[in-house]
C-alpha cells in the first residue's frame, strides 16, 4: 500500500471509490452523492485537488482530500473501499492512514493556522483518535430525519405583530450573511465552523449553499425569511435542498437573538417541510450539534428523531503546545 499524492490520479483511478461511496450514501443518508462526485472528478482531471490517494495493486483503494481557505484547510472527505471478503477493519485502517498523512501535512504547515472538518458519511466515534492524535477537538454531531406526511393544507402561520413570511430571493444573501453572524454570536456551532462568526464569513457560507450546490441542489422554492416590517431586515430563515428524488435537507434554519421564543423557528419547519412535501418527496432531515440542546428538543418535538451521528474535528494552531 502506497499513500501518494492524490493530484497524480484522474478521475478514471478514482471512479470505482466514487462510485462505491455513492452507493453508501444513498443506503446510509438517502442522499444522492452522484453530483458531488461529479465536481470531485472533474477536480481531479485538472490535478487541482489537494489530499493523498491510497494505492496498491494499480488500484486506488481509498483517498482523503482538503480544499484551502486563506490560512484555514478544510478536510472535505476520506473514504476507501473494500477490495477483500470481511475487509472492513482494511477499510478503517485505509482512512486511518490517509487521514493521518493529510493531518500531518496540515499541522505541519506554517500557513495553516486552523483546520476544520465534518464528515458526515462516517458514523460518530469512526476517526475520533486519529482526529485527537493530531490535537483536534471532536464535537458530535446528530443527524435527524422527519417522514413529511401527505397534507395538502398549508400551514397555518400565526406571526407576531410586525413580523411577516416571505420567499427567498437571491437580494437576500447580504442581510442572511448578517442574521446568521448575529444568530451563531457565542454558539456552539461558530466554534466548528468559523465562517459563522462574521457577516463575510457567512456571506461564503450562503453562496457555498445558494451558487455552488454545496449540499445538494438548493430550492428557493421551500427557502423562506421572516422579515420586520419597519426596517425590513430579517429576523429568521430557513434554507432548503434537495437531496435526493425522496429527501429534503434544512441546510440552515436560524433566528435572530431578540426574536427568540416567538416560535418563529417552529413556523419555519411547518413550512419548510410543505414546500418539500408539494415536490414530492418523503422525508426532511438535518444536522445539528449535540451541545445545542435546546434545538434538539424542538426538532425532537416536531417529530424528528436521530438516524445517524457524526462528527465534527476542529484544529487550531494557537491552542497547541
Amino acid at each position: 500500500m502506497e499513500i501518494l499524492d492524490l493530484r497524480h490520479f484522474g478521475a478514471t483511478m478514482l471512479r470505482p471509490v466514487l462510485d462505491s461511496e455513492a452507493e453508501l450514501w444513498k443506503k446510509r443518508l438517502h442522499w444522492d452523492y452522484r453530483a458531488s462526485a461529479q465536481l470531485l472528478m472533474q477536480y481531479l482531471d485538472n490535478h487541482m485537488l489537494p489530499g493523498y490517494a491510497a494505492f496498491e495493486a494499480e488500484r486506488v483503494a481509498g483517498y482523503v482530500f482538503c480544499v484551502y481557505e486563506e490560512s484555514k484547510a478544510v478536510i472535505g472527505d476520506v473514504f476507501a473501499t473494500e477490495a477483500k471478503p470481511n475487509g472492513a477493519a482494511l477499510v478503517h485502517g485505509i482512512e486511518q492512514k490517509l487521514l493521518r498523512h493529510l493531518l500531518e501535512l496540515l499541522v505541519n504547515s506554517p500557513h495553516i493556522d486552523r483546520i476544520e472538518s465534518q464528515i458526515l458519511l462516517h458514523p460518530s466515534g469512526t476517526h475520533a483518535a486519529t482526529f485527537r492524535e493530531a490535537g483536534c477537538r471532536i464535537f458530535r454531531r446528530l443527524f435527524l430525519v422527519q417522514p413529511i406526511s401527505p397534507v395538502w393544507k398549508p400551514p397555518e402561520l400565526k406571526l407576531p405583530d410586525g413580523l411577516e413570511l416571505r420567499s427567498w430571493h437571491d437580494h437576500d444573501l447580504a442581510p442572511a450573511s448578517r442574521l446568521i453572524a448575529a444568530a451563531y454570536h457565542n454558539h456552539p456551532d461558530a466554534l466548528i465552523n468559523d465562517q459563522y462568526r462574521s457577516a463575510q464569513g457567512s456571506m461564503r457560507f450562503l453562496n457555498n449553499i445558494v451558487r455552488y450546490s454545496g449540499c445538494g441542489t438548493f430550492s428557493a422554492n421551500v427557502s423562506h425569511v421572516i422579515v420586520e416590517k419597519g426596517s425590513r431586515e430579517l429576523v429568521a430563515l430557513v434554507l432548503g435542498s434537495r437531496v435526493s428524488p425522496e429527501s429534503g435537507h434544512i441546510t440552515q434554519i436560524c433566528v435572530h437573538p431578540s426574536f427568540r421564543r416567538k416560535g418563529l423557528a417552529r413556523a419555519l419547519l411547518s413550512v419548510v417541510s410543505y414546500g418539500f412535501m408539494r415536490q414530492g418527496a418523503s422525508e426532511i432531515s438535518l444536522t445539528v450539534t449535540e451541545a445545542n440542546q435546546e434545538a434538539i428538543e424542538l426538532y425532537v418535538a416536531e417529530g424528528y428523531t436521530m438516524t445517524h451521528s457524526f462528527d465534527a474535528a476542529v484544529w487550531e494552531r494557537s491552542q497547541q503546545g
